[in-house]
């Protein structure tokens, strides 16, 4: 499902269920006190990392944690995993293709009470609205956290700091299946210029929805070049 939503230089592996592997001793160390459905969380990502970065020609390795829980990526390669029940993908791709990736899948259920007051703005909420009048077969709630969530890991690996949900403002094209999120607070400079927002697709598929950005690293290049 994920990669009909990605760029076609984007590998993507996912599946459905979960895969029973071998961790490498550094990805060890961040499950070793994990709760067993934690534990297998990360061990079927991480096995759809190391089959996703096969398709780039890439031999399996260790994907160990950073700093800051963010996966560590071979050199050259930019990268985002997504987990939720009965679903776990991961895309990749070369630093030479995309700037950046964020991808992130969510249950097409309604938000936890009470949550929706945490992640929307005053606009967001107004085509919230609308669109559950008019399509209420999506949980735009649940898609809209799933746009914010693909869009704080694609702006981590850029700039380094956290982004909170109040930070980023998102429009929907319905009918495009596009979205928009506008940085409210200062973006990272990329090809001499600050970067004020991303955009993405989503699809919404077998009870999932799902949020997609991958910026060509070309559009980043032309700005460097045009400076």
């Amino acid at each position: 499902m994920l990669e009909e939503i990605l760029p076609s230089c984007v590998a993507v592996a996912a599946t459905h269920g979960e895969i029973d592997a071998e961790l490498f001793p550094e990805e060890e160390e961040a499950v070793a006190n994990a709760v067993e459905r934690r534990r297998r969380e990360f061990v079927t990502s991480r096995a759809c990392a190391r089959a996703a970065l096969g398709r780039l020609g890439l031999p399996a390795q260790a994907i160990p944690r950073g700093e800051h829980g963010a996966p560590r990526w071979p050199s050259g390669i930019v990268g985002s995993i997504t987990h939720c029940d009965g679903y776990r993908a991961c895309a990749v791709g070369h630093t030479a293709d995309v700037a950046t990736l964020g991808v992130d899948a969510e249950p097409n259920q309604p938000l936890p009470e009470g949550l929706l007051p945490d992640i929307a703005l005053p606009r967001e909420r107004v085509w919230l609205r609308d669109f559950a009048t008019v399509a209420p077969e999506v949980h735009w709630d649940r898609l809209l956290f799933s746009i914010k969530e693909s869009v704080y890991k694609a702006w981590f690996p850029l700039a380094e700091r956290w982004l909170g949900f109040e930070d980023a403002e998102v429009t929907v094209d319905r009918e495009g299946r596009t979205f928009s999120a506008r940085f409210l607070v200062p973006g990272p400079t990329l090809g001499g210029r600050e970067l004020t927002g991303l955009t993405g697709t989503w699809l919404v598929r077998d009870g999932i929805v799902l949020a997609a950005i991958a910026p060509p690293a070309a559009d980043f290049e032309l700005q460097a070049s045009a400076d």
